[in-house]
């Protein structure tokens, strides 16, 4: 008999959604409907640095018994003292999907605690389970990296000048990188949408506006919030070009998104994006305003340039993975997850 599984998250908050968030939910959805039990226990708190408050709620619900739990990383690998306890007394699998030392350095020691207690760990991108192994001498990561949905050519604006970036408006996705660089191409007639919530760093997105202000941008860059159903559709729809120019980043769903749909994308070549990228994008060093200008200079001045990184985008559309097969390897690993032996 299959045991049910307890997936343990953060609040999964409709205004803040990152992409953790939406990885964790396609998986409890891809692991029910292949039949097994999951009881989603979302759980309030700032983590990865949470209050007395969320400790205790984490507390109450890792009680003893034979049941599997999956802990998302930045749920469990913050709180060492709180999670390892439970470890010796159920089988507990952590979910990574950002290595907590890649933002937060003084987390990482508590983190390589957990993962080394942990029956099994699983990293949402090859890099990430690399840097793992690095940082905490694992002899074992699983890998299990998001799925795509099948979706529609977009057709574009004019195929050059309408330009998206997607994920929430904070230091580490970057916008601020794009601004000063669009602000140095006034000249080509883009526009460009920084689409995504705008809650998590409200002083960064303050500045950020401040600066698109400065810069008498506001009619061609818009920080319009997050978008959802038919909204986005629309939004990839007219896209032209997606740039990512992220800080940090393990996998970067929205560029299989944008491959999914024959999107030619502008990325930082840092963490997962590279492997996640492959053809049809050009990746440019992270942080680096003068060669993110290059870039998007050779965009919009050469159409052959352009119509090379369209064919590319679209001739790797078939070879993006659905989520069905994140859901399943999530399964596997759960599978060959054990109870730990009674003490003495």
């Amino acid at each position: 008999m299959v045991r049910a599984l307890t997936f343990v998250r953060p609040v999964a908050d409709p205004a803040l959604v990152s992409g953790g968030d939406v990885y964790d939910a396609r998986v409890i959805a891809g692991l029910r409907e292949d039949g097994r039990a999951v009881h989603d226990a979302q759980v309030e708190g700032t983590w990865p640095r949470p209050g007395a408050t969320a400790r205790r709620a984490l507390d109450d619900v890792l009680p003893d018994g034979d049941g599997p739990v999956l802990l998302d990383g930045l749920v469990a690998c913050g709180v060492p003292d709180v999670v390892i306890p439970h470890a010796a007394r159920r089988p507990l699998a952590v979910l990574v999907h950002l290595p907590l030392g890649e933002e937060s350095p003084d987390l990482d020691a508590g983190e390589g605690d957990v993962l080394r207690a942990a029956g099994a760990v699983v990293a949402t991108s090859p890099w990430a389970a690399r840097r793992l192994r690095e940082r905490h001498g694992l002899a074992d990561v699983a890998v299990a990296t998001p799925g795509v949905d099948p979706a529609p050519l977009a057709p574009g604006t004019d195929g050059a000048h309408r330009l998206l970036c997607l994920g929430a408006v904070t230091p580490t996705k970057g916008q601020d990188l794009l601004v000063a660089a669009l602000a140095e191409l006034r000249d080509h007639p883009w526009t460009c949408d920084l689409v995504g919530p705008v809650g998590r760093a409200p002083d960064f997105v303050a500045d950020l506006r401040a600066t698109i202000a400065r810069h008498d941008l506001g009619d061609r860059l818009r920080i319009p919030g997050p978008r959802a159903g038919v909204d986005l559709d629309e939004t990839w729809r007219h896209a032209d070009l997606l740039v990512a120019p992220s800080r940090v980043e393990t996998y970067g769903m929205v560029v299989a998104e944008a491959r999914a749909r024959g999107i030619p994308v502008v990325a930082s070549a840092v963490g997962g994006l590279p492997e996640t990228l492959g053809a049809g994008g050009t990746l440019v060093p992270a942080e680096n305003v003068p060669a993110l200008v290059v870039t998007l200079r050779r965009w919009f001045d050469e159409p052959l340039h352009r119509f090379g990184q369209r064919l590319s985008a679209r001739s790797t559309r078939c070879t993006l993975a659905a989520w069905t097969q994140t859901s399943r390897r999530v399964q596997q690993v759960l599978a060959d997850l054990h109870t730990p032996p009674t003490p003495g």
